[in-house]
């Protein structure tokens, strides 16, 4: 009976978070809003015990945050955050890529000619009623760079690099919509899912690095935040390269 009866409040409370998080990752909710509870329960129907639990997943996420004595606000976005956050996130995926191509199988070589073939078949910006990324092509790039680290054997790697992703993924969407340098885009993602599947470990590596180092100027120019007069995005790119090799060791140490 208990679990009849917790069911129904479980359930809101996840489809509460799942909608705050795309709301969040999306930019409908706009960095560092205020979250007020009372307006959040009466918007998603739910009470403000389900509201409060569902912040509190998305602040350990790193996607709000939890100010004391005055609740939450969504996270904030700033270029020193996401050069960090690119840093990482690039020493992480090239290690599960790593793991994956040692590890993978025909399976995983399946899953990705499958995943690549789907995002080349979807359109990367929508219908003028969708939001550009919106939803069908947002959801076969995610699904394809998955794809190329699905055979990876570690949990801990693949869960850090889900967590970065999702941090990732807030950035591109609040800038999808300003206009920034053209890119072939369906290039690089056809170039790695080759060279995944030539089994060409240094290779893949190497493009994932160059792919996300691109993104990542692409966001510093189109995103609508402060930057030092004088600095150039690739110069800083190539100096957190720098730091990511000097801290190699202590990461895979840590792994």
């Amino acid at each position: 009976m208990a679990r009849t009866s917790s069911s129904p409040a479980s359930s809101l409370a996840q489809s509460a978070y799942l909608r705050l998080r795309a709301e969040i990752l999306s930019g409908k909710l706009a960095p560092g809003s205020k979250l007020k509870i009372a307006d959040l329960a009466r918007d998603h129907g739910i009470s403000a015990a389900g509201i409060r639990e569902a912040l509190s997943r998305l602040a350990a996420e790193g996607l709000a945050l939890a100010e004391p004595q005055k609740g939450f606000r969504a996270a904030l976005m700033t270029e020193a955050e996401l050069l960090d956050l690119t840093m990482v996130r690039t020493h992480i995926e090239n290690l599960c890529l790593e793991q994956a191509v040692e590890a993978g199988d025909l399976s995983w070589e399946a899953g990705i000619a499958a995943a690549i073939h789907r995002l080349s078949r979807v359109p990367e910006h929508g219908t003028a009623d969708e939001a550009a990324f919106g939803t069908s092509w947002a959801a076969a790039h995610e699904a394809f760079h998955s794809s190329l680290v699905a055979a990876c054997p570690s949990p801990w790697l693949l869960n850090l690099r889900r967590q970065l992703w999702s941090q990732s993924e807030r950035y591109r969407q609040a800038s999808v919509a300003v206009a920034g340098e053209k890119r072939d885009v369906r290039r690089e993602h056809e170039d790695l899912a080759e060279a995944a599947l030539a089994r060409d470990t240094a290779g893949l590596k190497t493009l994932m690095s160059e792919h996300l180092e691109r993104t990542t100027r692409d966001l510093i120019t189109r995103m609508n935040v402060k930057r030092p007069a004088r600095v150039n995005p690739g110069d800083k790119i190539d100096s957190a390269r720098r730091t990511v090799a000097d801290r190699k060791a202590g990461f895979s140490s840590g792994a």
